[in-house]
């Protein structure tokens, strides 16, 4: 592409009947193309001829849209190679996913570690080679015939146009109106390769700039336990080598961070398998933040007008029965536990419980907005496949709030409840906010005009609080519209994190009503509202933004106190506790250990303040202060490192402490 060339970026051509895509992109002088999409924002190969004339908008490779055709095209050449290495292979699906793609293959035996260096060489041949990517409409029977040998695309054929084309990659395969097949053409022509598949496609396989392979793992078949164990191998793939090392770079970031090799690390929880999958312990380290995440939480709660309650952690099926939890989530909770003829629950929700808070005496306007709250723990069957430690767990923990309101006061509860979840997020030093605002689906409860309202209130809400949102049209649930927030973390990666509901389901379920001004029995709006999502993912989540390093004042432990020899400890140990009758969690290391080895430990362990004295420092009460990147600051009076410590702890910040620039010392320092 020349500079002269104008680059893809919302371009709109048009492209004249009996040319294709590619001509007329070319002849506005348009490059870097991958696909086109036509009014209805349907997607087209640039190979692609319409009938009538017709306006197309180019997509790029570089945005989300241009990934995921990259992607899928590059599971293609992943298909191709692993049958020509593995002819006895059958093909499963291959759709794209974030930030990758997959296959999965029917084998005789896992994919081993050289055999994906084998695939992924064969890869690069047929890149290189620049087979084209041919699309060719076929019929049922047709597509029969050419896949005799290929069970599973069988299986896809059948699903064509019914309910079960929503199954797991099956969008990628086939639709509800003609089949397709897509062929790899070698550059004469012939064939060398096809599969059943929707499209679109790039133009040429040489068109993939950058892809790996990472890994293979078992997966069902359409992601039921039911069907056949397949092999799926994941992969990457960027529009450019430096973009694809800049993933690969923020991957291994992401491993450093991971949350579960930090729980260990750091001594912060586990997974007892004698407990169950999914289902964590707290250790003594990891029970001190998670108690001042929720100290912190409560304070600013009581501060917003909320009033705490607590609900028991079973409930007779009934309850669930009338909310509706047992038609839509049964299969998601934990199977019932008869006792004396009743069938009784482990909750996978607290409202119904909070309703019945609300119903169990007559209400009055003049109560609402009634704002009930809880740190309630809940449990949910979650497929073993999907739990990840603290962020996909069976049992967990969710701050979870119910606003009862009337309708007048819709609109000012909900901008006020966006902000505070946006306020206290910020507090714990998350930002980079966006939102998603999901409205009306087809199928859906209550009166249209309650929907149009929530809607409005809740776009109103977004708008005030000047958060970057997207339209999400017909995503919201069938019972109510929703504001989704996402995060990202420190290395970039979004993070869902709280949901804002408005209900028209519970209310009249439940038949909660309160007194008006006038006298009347009015229904109360409902607002359901997970500030957190649960504890534990948010646990998981502010482990991984800050690697594990977190702020002074949720550290498990803020201050190690290291005497140089045995001499020092008991100078040391009256700051620890001057420190402690401050509200600092600090601690005296005087074990056996040599001073330097006591070092590396805490750094490793990520303790914000290490407190060192040796005898010159006793000599004028002082200590040095050692920070996590290593810098120190040698000399300061016990009285100023206390209050330096105390103040940085209250004061919430973020940060990691570090010595002031000019205070820093290296070489010359007692450690």
């Amino acid at each position: 592409m020349t500079s002269s060339q104008p680059t893809v970026d919302r371009v709109v051509v048009t492209v004249a009947a009996g040319t294709t895509a590619a001509e007329a992109l070319a002849t506005a002088g348009v490059a870097g193309a991958v696909v086109v999409a036509d009014p209805t924002g349907h997607l087209h190969d640039l190979a692609w001829t319409p009938a009538a004339d017709t306006d197309v908008t180019a997509v790029p490779m570089d945005s989300e849209t241009g990934r995921a055709v990259l992607r899928h095209s590059t599971a293609h050449v992943l298909a191709q190679a692993v049958q020509e290495l593995f002819p006895k292979a059958k093909l499963g699906i291959g759709p794209p996913i974030e930030n990758g793609f997959y296959y999965d293959f029917d084998v005789p035996e896992p994919f081993k570690p050289e055999d994906l260096s084998r695939i992924e060489k064969k890869m690069r041949d047929i890149v290189k080679e620049g087979q084209l990517f041919a699309r060719r409409a076929v019929s049922d029977d047709e597509a029969r015939a050419e896949l005799v040998g290929e069970p599973y695309k069988q299986e896809l054929i059948g699903l064509k146009g019914s309910a079960a084309d929503a199954a797991e990659g099956a969008s990628v395969e086939v639709g509800a109106g003609e089949l397709t097949i897509y062929d790899n053409l070698h550059t004469d022509g012939s064939l060398a390769w096809k599969d059943l598949c929707r499209g679109p496609h790039l133009p040429t396989t040489r068109a993939i700039p950058a892809f790996k392979l990472m890994r293979s793992a078992a997966a069902y078949w359409r992601g039921s336990e039911k069907n056949p164990q397949l092999q799926r191998i994941y992969g990457t793939a960027w529009e450019s080598r430096d973009a694809l090392k800049e993933h690969l770079r923020m991957l291994e970031e992401a491993e450093r961070r991971d949350h579960r090799k930090l729980g260990a690390e750091l001594d912060l929880f586990s997974f007892p398998t004698e407990i169950g999958s999914g289902l964590a312990v707290w250790h003594p380290r990891g029970g001190v933040i998670r108690r001042v995440m929720e100290e912190y939480s409560r304070q600013r709660h009581e501060q917003g007008g909320y009033e705490f309650v607590y609900t028991p952690h079973v409930s007779k099926g009934a309850l669930f029965e009338k909310s509706g939890h047992l038609q839509w989530y049964k299969e998601g909770m934990y199977p019932a536990l008869e006792m004396e003829g009743v069938d009784y629950y482990l909750k996978p929700m607290n409202c119904p419980m909070h309703v019945m808070i609300y119903k169990s005496r007559g209400r009055s306007y003049r109560e609402l907005p009634l704002r009930l709250f809880e740190f309630g723990t809940v449990y949910r069957y979650e497929k073993s496949g999907v739990v990840h430690g603290l962020t996909r767990a069976r049992g967990f923990t969710q701050d979870d709030s119910h606003i009862f309101c009337t309708p007048e006061q819709l609109q000012d509860e909900l901008a006020s409840l966006l902000k505070f979840v946006l306020d206290l997020l910020t507090d714990y030093g998350l930002t980079g906010f966006t939102a998603d605002l999901s409205t009306r689906p087809e199928k859906y409860v209550g009166e249209i005009e309650q929907w149009n309202e929530a809607e409005a209130a809740l776009e109103e809400a977004l708008k005030r609080s000047g958060v970057p949102y997207r339209l999400a049209p017909g995503e919201g649930a069938f019972y109510a519209p929703k504001i989704d927030v996402q995060v990202k973390d420190a290395i970039g990666r979004p993070w869902q994190l709280s949901t804002i509901q408005v209900d028209f389901q519970l209310p009249p379920r439940f038949d909660i009503e309160y007194q008006a001004a006038d006298g009347t029995r009015q229904r109360p709006y409902m607002i359901h509202r997970a500030l957190f999502g649960s504890e534990e993912r948010f646990f998981g989540i502010l482990t991984e933004h800050y690697a594990g390093a977190f702020p002074v004042w949720l550290a498990p432990v803020q201050v190690v106190a290291i005497p140089i020899s045995d001499d020092h400890a008991d100078y040391l140990n009256s700051v620890v506790q001057r420190l402690k009758a401050r509200g600092i969690r600090a601690e005296l290391d005087d074990s056996s250990d040599r001073m330097q080895k006591k070092i590396r430990t805490h750094t490793k362990q990520k303790v914000p303040y290490l407190l060192i004295a040796g005898d010159d420092d006793v000599a004028r009460s002082a200590v040095s202060f050692r920070y996590r990147d290593g810098s120190q600051r040698n000399g300061v009076s016990v009285d100023e490192a206390i209050e330096d410590i105390v103040a940085y702890a209250q004061s919430h910040a973020n940060e990691s402490p570090t010595a002031p620039q000019e205070a820093v010392v290296s070489g010359d320092g007692p450690a």
